[in-house]
Order: C-alpha cells, then sequence, then structure tokens
C-alpha cells in the first residue's frame, strides 16, 4: 500500500476524532459533527486509502450515530431521484457498447470530417466529445485510444520513421481525445457525475428543478467552445504538424467500420431507443405542456429506457433481449453510490446548519460578488486536478450554495460556473480517467499535458466568469 494511503488510512478517523474532542466549538455540537465526518470523506477522498465509493457510505453510518440525521432521512438520499436519473443513463450506455454502436458512431464522425492531419485530430475530438454526452468519459476514451493508436501507427511506420510533426500529430490527438472526453461530458445532465450532483442538491434542497433541454442550453456551447479552443491551441500553437503527409488513416477508418460490418438488428433497436430517449429528455416540457397529466420528468423518462432495453425483446421466440440483469455487472454502482453520500452529506450541513453560517459569514462581509465567483471557480478548477470532481461537488456545493445565499445571489449562478470547472480537468494525468489512459499509452509526457492543460484552465476560468456574469443570469 502507497504510504500515501497508508497515512489517509489513519489520518480520516483520527481528525474525526480530534474535532469530535475539541475543547470549543467551531460552529456548533451538530454543525461540528458533520465537519468532522466531511474532514474525514475528505481525506479518504484525496488520499485514496479506500474506494471513493465505500467513503461514501461514511455518512449512512456517522449521522444517525452522531444524531444529525436519522437512518431512514440519510438513506433516502441514496435513493435520489436524479440518483435513478444517471442509473437509466449508465444503462443506455451499457447497451450502446454492447452492441458496439458507439464505435460506430465515433468511427462514422472521424470519417466525415476528413483525413488530412488536422482534420483526423478534429475528428477525434468531435466523436468523443459526442460520445461523452451519453457515457462515461472513461469507456469513451477506452473506445476511441485503439482506434487513435491504430492510426500513430502508420506514423510511427511509414518511411521516414517517427519525425517531430509524427510526434506532434500524436500528441494532438492523444490530448484532444482526453480533453474532449472531459469537456464533453458537461454538455449534459448525465454526462459527467458532478452535474447531477449539483442537481440533485438543487432537487432535494431547494426545490429548484434544471431540466435536461435547460442544462444543454447552456452546457452544449462550453463543451463546443472548449473542445474549439482545445483544438486550436494543440494543432495552430502548442504541437503544429506542418507539412505532414497522412493520407492512410482513411484505410484505418475504413477497416475499423469493416470489422463492424452492416448495422444489425439489434444495433437498430438500441438505436430507436436512445433517439426516443433523447427526444423525449429535450422536448419534454414541451410534451407535458400537450399532455399535462403526463407529468413527465427527466428520471422517468430515464428509467422507462432502461426498463425498455431490458424488457423489450430483440427476438421473442428465441428470448433474446438486448441486455440481462448479468450485463449490469459492468455498470458503475459505484459512482450511484457516491452521488448518495454527496447529498447525504449536503443534507447533514443543511440540517446542522453549516450553510446557515456560511451564508450568515458571508453577509456580513464586504467581499465583492465578481471576486466571489473568480476567487471559488479558480480554487474548484485547480482543485479538481488533485482531487475526485464528484467528491470535490459533493463536499463544497453546499458550502458554495450557502455563500451565495450570504451574498443575496441566486444560488445557481455560483453552482453552475464552479460545477462545470470542476469537470475542466486538463493539466494532470492522475485529474482525471481520461488524461490517464492517455498518458497511458507512451505518447504524452506529463510536462507535455501539463504545458496545454495550464493554458486550457486559464481560459475555462475566463469562459466561466463571463458565463457568470453575462449568460446565466439570462438563462435563470
Amino acid at each position: 500500500m502507497e504510504p500515501s494511503k497508508k497515512a489517509g488510512l489513519f489520518l480520516g478517523p483520527l481528525l474525526f476524532f480530534i474535532i469530535l474532542g475539541l475543547p470549543f466549538e467551531i460552529v456548533s455540537e451538530q454543525g461540528d459533527s458533520v465537519i468532522a465526518v466531511a474532514v474525514w470523506m475528505v481525506t479518504w477522498w484525496i488520499t485514496e486509502a479506500v474506494s471513493i465509493s465505500v467513503t461514501a457510505l461514511l455518512p449512512l453510518l456517522l449521522l444517525p450515530i452522531l444524531k444529525i440525521m436519522d437512518i431512514g432521512e440519510v438513506g433516502a438520499n441514496y435513493g435520489s431521484p436524479i440518483i435513478f436519473l444517471f442509473f437509466g443513463g449508465f444503462v443506455l450506455a451499457l447497451a450502446l457498447e454492447k452492441v458496439n454502436l458507439h464505435k460506430r458512431i465515433a468511427l462514422n464522425i472521424i470519417k466525415i470530417t476528413g483525413t488530412t492531419p488536422n482534420k483526423v485530430v478534429l475528428g477525434f475530438m468531435i466523436a468523443t466529445a459526442s460520445l461523452s454526452m451519453w457515457i462515461s468519459n472513461t469507456a469513451t476514451t477506452v473506445v476511441m485510444l485503439p482506434i487513435a493508436m491504430s492510426v500513430i501507427g502508420l506514423l510511427v511506420n511509414d518511411a521516414d520513421g517517427f519525425t517531430k510533426n509524427d510526434r506532434n500529430f500524436a500528441l494532438s490527438v492523444m490530448l484532444g481525445i482526453a480533453f474532449s472526453a472531459n469537456a464533453g461530458g458537461v454538455a449534459t445532465v448525465i454526462g459527467t457525475p458532478p452535474n447531477s450532483v449539483m442537481i440533485g442538491l438543487l432537487e432535494n434542497e431547494y426545490n429548484i428543478e434544471i431540466s435536461f433541454l435547460k442544462w444543454m442550453v447552456l452546457g452544449l456551447p462550453f463543451s463546443a467552445l472548449m473542445i474549439g479552443i482545445s483544438y486550436l491551441v494543440l494543432v495552430k500553437w502548442m504541437y503544429p504538424n506542418k507539412q505532414l503527409k497522412f493520407n492512410a488513416s482513411k484505410e484505418v477508418i475504413d477497416q475499423e467500420l469493416e470489422k463492424l460490418g452492416p448495422m444489425d438488428g439489434k444495433e437498430k433497436m438500441v438505436l430507436a431507443i436512445f433517439g426516443v430517449t433523447v427526444f423525449l429528455w429535450i422536448f419534454r416540457t414541451v410534451i407535458n405542456g400537450i399532455f399535462p397529466a403526463l407529468k413527465l420528468n427527466d428520471t422517468m423518462i430515464s428509467i422507462t429506457a432502461a426498463i425498455a432495453i431490458f424488457a423489450i425483446p430483440y427476438n421473442l421466440r428465441k428470448g433474446d433481449f438486448i441486455l440481462t440483469w448479468k450485463d449490469t455487472q459492468k455498470l458503475a454502482w459505484g459512482i450511484l453510490i457516491l452521488f448518495g453520500g454527496g447529498l447525504a452529506l449536503a443534507k447533514g450541513m443543511s440540517v446542522s446548519g453549516i450553510v446557515d453560517v456560511v451564508s450568515g459569514a458571508i453577509a456580513e462581509s464586504d467581499i465583492g460578488i465578481l471576486f466571489t465567483a473568480i476567487l471559488l471557480t479558480t480554487l474548484i478548477l485547480f482543485m479538481t486536478e488533485l482531487m475526485s470532481n464528484v467528491a470535490l461537488i459533493a463536499v463544497l456545493a453546499p458550502v458554495v450554495a450557502g455563500i451565495a445565499i450570504g451574498l443575496e445571489l441566486p444560488i445557481l449562478y455560483l453552482l453552475i460556473p464552479v460545477t462545470i470547472a470542476s469537470s475542466c480537468a486538463f493539466m494532470l494525468p492522475m485529474a482525471t480517467p481520461p488524461n490517464a489512459i492517455v498518458f497511458a499509452s507512451g505518447y504524452v509526457k506529463v510536462g507535455e499535458m501539463a504545458r496545454v492543460g495550464i493554458v486550457l484552465n486559464c481560459i475555462a476560468i475566463v469562459i466561466l466568469i463571463a458565463m457568470f456574469q453575462f449568460v446565466i443570469p439570462l438563462l435563470f
């Protein structure tokens, strides 16, 4: 076991008992108890002493023992509607992966964008982002990596060897995949876990609902802008591949598509269910306006899609279905528990008065609103390079909500940029699974990733503050 993990394993509970045993109150008796739980969780989350999902179970044990909430109240957070929205999304993603539809979609996007070097980079980035909107950024990167390795392999083995231009192209493809996987997830509610943690907090604590479509109106342009900027920074500034001759990539893409063969019935069925689900998510408010008795919400649509994947037979006579329950062994159950733990901790902060104390302290101070937004966005964007973005938002979103209340600012104005910032991890391999996966390819060095990442992090902060000032007030 790594020394940092070993230290974290004992440091978490030690800090918990130290805070509980303090001879003075930080906030209040209940508030200090919740702070102690949060410190234990954050210590384990940062050091990864145990699985981050196991850490998320601590509120279920500790909050009832400390008499913050009873077990039923805590447990309800682990069954929040937002968790089932994500569950349905995970099932859809499983179906896309099982029938290889995600790979077919990616290959066709790359084929459409063109096969000159810069267009190949752009194709990989658009394909990665398009998938990351609907399936996990880790799964997306795992799908894209072998295709990218095949294309880069053509350059390694060509007549002039692996030149500087070849290396820059390889770097651009690899970093483009990682950055697009991270930024692409921001576009939808189910694209990245922090989005769902924030939306769950808003629904549970403040009765504020953000629809799938409303989030896309904000998230999709941000994703597109960040991916476009990432592309330009990579191929026009940091790692240009001037005069690179490269025509064989079309053959690789065609070969990969040939291996998949023509689209079969199962793929068409999954595509139909996926298409209907996305349509309902986007046009839910219009449908509810026409048929008010339906009272559709995003979670109901998601669960309907999940049930359809399991229950609609592809071949009734043979008893052949797209997914069986056995397939859910691959489902990211740990992330669902992580959501629950984050929501439970947020509820604990609320009922123990921590959020009220934070909002009161901010109200009495003379901190500028714009300065606060810049500080929080920058802090979280760089913190997400070092710890899980879901864990980060789970701990800090309730505090940010308290700060917004103290500033007499609508909660969404601060929470949205801070939440999006947590998905903008461009600098370090350990910051996010896509970064780690492309780093493991051997074509990317830490310094090369950090060099581009620091620029993109700073650009992301500028865009998020502009959104805070001008866009979010218009939409919300």
